[in-house]
């Protein structure tokens, strides 16, 4: 598909959705595996399955609801992507991020990612939210590969702060009021859909990642690109620490993701005030 083509979809898929609802949200959140919680804190909800929605992808992932919400959260127009998608489903970089282009032809500003992912940090415990600092783009590809399209941003964007120092510090202070534990640290994201073996775990966390997962690097990376401020909030759900291993399986991961996300879900609400 060629550029022309894939800008035509994403408008496509933007003016239905425009067409749906007189809400002009400036907000997003995309939701991670066990973390659809937080949909339930959003008011006058219009829930529209993906598969409705022109040209827009499937969610096949465990734990990933598949719709797109739009409503009210604490009186703000807020769109809630209830499930994501992942590489390794077998999407392309372009349409594991086509949600994100539609979030930008919708006038989205400011964009939260959530996700579920391991820990590469023996310090940090299972169970406990890590707020994202920084990436590292483990993934073999990048979303913005091919022609760029000067409308939606530059060819060369800027890496230096992909999540806004401002918004990890407001995180902080909402988290340290409501007495919630949690962690910062630098996320790597890879294909899957293997979890790592005990020499990758090593490596990478030689290379100075805290966290590792599936997801958030494209999303983010186009987000960037797109001019959003982005702020991205992991649950821990497991321990990618050679001398700490236990073999982990996906339903364990969404269970532990689930209850983590309460607490992620409590945090978000309280960041709402100042967005």
């Amino acid at each position: 598909m060629d550029i022309e083509q894939y800008v035509s979809k994403v408008r496509e898929a933007a003016k239905y959705l425009q067409e749906k609802t007189t809400k002009k949200p400036r907000i997003a959140i995309i939701l991670g595996s066990g973390l659809g919680k937080i949909s339930q804190n959003l008011e006058d909800a219009l829930s529209i399955p993906y598969s409705d929605i022109t040209n827009f992808p499937r969610s096949t992932a465990p734990g990933h609801k598949g719709e797109l919400m739009i409503g009210s959260l604490k009186g703000k127009d807020t769109l809630l992507m209830n499930g994501r998608f992942h590489y390794y489903e077998g999407y392309t970089m372009k349409e594991v991020t086509f949600p994100i282009r539609v979030m930008q032809e919708l006038g989205i500003e400011t964009l939260i990612i959530t996700n579920a992912a391991g820990t590469l940090n023996p310090d940090f415990e299972v169970g406990v939210p890590c707020i994202i600092t920084d990436h590292i783009n483990f993934f073999g590809d990048n979303p913005l590969i091919g022609p760029n399209f000067d409308d939606w941003g530059p060819r060369f964007p800027d890496m230096t702060e992909v999540y806004s120092k401002s918004l990890v510090q407001e995180t902080f202070k909402s988290a340290k009021k409501l007495n919630i534990k949690v962690y910062s640290g630098v996320y790597l994201g890879l294909s899957g859909p293997t979890f790592e073996t005990p020499a990758e775990m090593a490596m990478m966390r030689n290379f100075g990642a805290d966290l590792v997962g599936m997801s958030t690097v494209p999303e983010a990376i186009v987000a960037k690109h797109a001019g959003m401020e982005i702020l991205g909030i992991t649950a821990i759900t497991d321990k990618a620490v050679p001398e700490q291993l236990k073999e982990v399986s996906a339903e364990e991961v969404l269970k532990i993701a689930e209850k983590t996300g309460e607490s992620i879900a409590d945090i978000i609400m309280d960041l709402i005030d100042i967005l």
